[in-house]
């Protein structure tokens, strides 16, 4: 084989792999008389997370639920075998219940 033929392929491999790495640029931070002034921009681009405002979307979207496919005792309705709970052996019998309400 000719060393000719594999001479230029060394000298590209190095700046093809390279090129194929995402460049990662750090965050700039400056310090001036002891005070350090950091790059809340940058920053704050590390933090964000572009999957988490679709899911938080979605979580709020979850919690709204419809006000007719609601349970009634989470729309403070009446719920007759809490009352039955609460009021114990005297549901139906006294107005005053077996066990007070907490």
């Amino acid at each position: 084989m000719d060393c000719r033929v594999f001479t230029p392929l060394f000298l590209i491999l190095p700046l093809w792999v390279q090129a194929a790495e995402p460049v990662n640029e750090g965050c700039i931070n400056v310090e001036v008389n002891g005070y350090k002034a950091l790059s809340y921009e940058c920053l704050s681009e590390q933090m964000a997370n572009p999957k988490g405002t679709a899911a938080a979307r979605k979580n709020q979207e979850a919690m709204n639920v419809p006000i007719d496919q609601r349970a009634p005792n989470k729309l403070g309705l009446y719920n007759q075998s809490a009352t039955r709970i609460r009021m114990g052996n005297t549901f139906g019998n006294s107005a005053l219940p077996q066990r007070p309400p907490q």
